[in-house]
């Protein structure tokens, strides 16, 4: 699994929805630059020591960013409190990605969790 799986799936995703997830990559790989990036359940992931911590997708009406874990967004009720989610899922819009602190937030709260931060 590398970085090309994740470009051939944003290959396929249309506009103004590639360029945000393009940017929430960045944003990603800014926060942890030491992962690997794979294709998780069909979708983008981040992995750390051999942990998924992060994955995004495109959906018709919204994209989505998942911490692979029920328990992340519970930890950051507050920061999240403006946007659509599911347990699993937070809800963004097609051209706007999560904020860079926000993103950085998601990720320590994963990190934390799992013993890696």
């Amino acid at each position: 699994m590398s970085s090309a799986e994740i470009d051939a799936y944003l290959a396929g995703v249309e506009e103004p929805g590639r360029s945000t997830l393009e940017e929430m990559r960045r944003r990603i790989l800014a926060v942890i630059p030491e992962a690997e990036q794979c294709i998780s359940y069909a979708i983008p992931g981040f992995r750390v020591e051999g942990k998924v911590v992060a994955g995004f997708a495109a959906f018709r009406n919204h994209l989505s960013y998942f911490p692979h874990s029920g328990s992340v967004f519970d930890q950051l009720a507050e920061e999240i409190g403006g946007y659509a989610h599911t347990k699993s899922s937070l809800h963004f819009a097609l051209d706007k990605p999560l904020p860079k602190a926000l993103v950085k937030k998601l990720l320590n709260a994963k990190l934390r969790q799992l013993g890696l931060r």
